[in-house]
């Protein structure tokens, strides 16, 4: 039954309904259950991160016992797909699930809670908000804003784009009206890209119509569900931009701070688990969707060539030192995030990075003979 069913009934049955209903556990919502909004920069339904944030809000209420419920709202729904984080800041919602990067314009140091070219893998962003003093750091960011942050969803390494002609050197860069986020964007436009930021629900209409002549999304997974295989034949990777882009669980702060403890940490448990479970999703999707998308849409697969990659991680770099002069919080977050990349990535190359090359080896795996 219902809680408010419940409610209703027992109201109505006067004295004796409430002699018996005294016998058992007060229902949530005598006990102050909210109802929270959350807004998204999400399509409706769309794969991964939209129905991650859908599930997230589920495992609240569920995590709960019905004392904390949340109703998401798709991009558009309540406010438009990039303005999250202001409707969280001042109230319009209680909570927010989107990219971090999306918001420079609040603070340079919001990159990095998503990704920066040449920069964290999903595992490693996670050990450094979670072990490294990231979620510190996040968290004095965010509370000039009424903000409190939490990852709560991974994609893992992501695909550099869709383009309709091939990237051959940095001279086929020049010229190309390319739709991406973030510090990527000022990479390409130092290399004479005019870039274009659009949300998702955007980007096939605008190859399609000719105003944009590349594109990056996410990777196979999404980038197959979204058809853009249809308007683009040449599928770049390395997603260097990207190389385990996390998502973010933003919160209202008042209204987190007014929350008893163990709904905070349930919100904070369940972020987790968001995280996990996203990332393990795209892991497990992203491979019959790159299939499907060679074999049946005849999608040619192309990688960077190497002196493409280098004027690319040349251009990263300077936009990271033209960053770090914005103000003495970026400074910091950056500092951070650098100061932990040094130290994991020599472990990286050593145990996973060495790992993987090594599966490339030709020998045989689960097949006889």
């Amino acid at each position: 039954m219902e809680r408010r069913s419940f409610i209703k009934g027992a109201a109505a049955a006067g004295v004796a309904g409430a002699a018996v209903a005294s016998s058992f556990p007060k229902p949530a919502i005598s006990q102050g259950a909210q109802e929270w909004r959350m807004v998204t920069s999400w399509p409706k339904g769309l794969p991964g991160v939209g129905t991650g944030a859908q599930k997230l809000a589920d495992n609240i209420g569920k995590m709960s016992g019905g004392r904390l419920t949340i109703k998401v709202y798709a991009a558009g729904e309540l406010v438009p797909a990039l303005q999250c984080f202001d409707a969280v800041s001042n109230g319009t919602a209680e909570m927010g699930h989107d990219a971090s990067y999306y918001h420079l314009s609040k603070s340079e140091a919001c990159a990095f809670f998503t990704a920066f070219p040449w920069g964290l893998t999903a595992g490693e962003l996670t050990g450094w908000v979670h072990h490294s003093g990231g979620q510190e750091l996040w968290d004095e960011l965010y509370a000039p804003f009424n903000l409190k942050g939490f990852l709560a969803g991974n994609t893992g390494t992501q695909m550099f784009g869709w383009f309709r002609k091939e990237i051959n050197t940095v001279d086929d860069i020049k010229g190309l009206k390319y739709r991406t986020p973030g510090n990527l964007a000022k990479i390409m436009t130092k290399l004479g890209a005019t870039v274009v930021a659009l949300p998702a629900g955007e980007i096939f209409q605008a190859m399609q119509s000719g105003a944009l002549d590349a594109a990056e999304w996410v990777g196979p997974y999404n980038d197959l569900s979204f058809g853009l295989y249809q308007v683009a034949q040449y599928y770049y990777s390395p997603g260097f931009q990207e190389p385990g882009a996390g998502l973010q669980l933003t919160v209202n702060k008042a209204k987190y701070d007014a929350l008893p403890d163990d709904l905070k940490t349930i919100i904070k448990v369940a972020a987790q688990s968001a995280n996990d479970n996203m990332y393990g999703e795209y892991c497990a999707r992203s491979g019959p969707a790159l299939a499907t998308l060679v074999n049946q849409h005849k999608v040619q697969i192309r990688s960077l060539p190497r002196e493409v990659l280098i004027a690319m991680g040349n251009t990263a770099n300077e936009v990271l030192l033209e960053i770090m002069e914005k103000d003495a919080i970026t400074r910091r977050v950056a500092e951070s995030y650098l100061q932990y990349r040094n130290a994991v990535v020599p472990w990286t190359r050593v145990g996973e990075q060495a790992f993987l090359s090594a599966r490339q080896l030709p020998f045989a795996f689960g097949a006889k003979g």
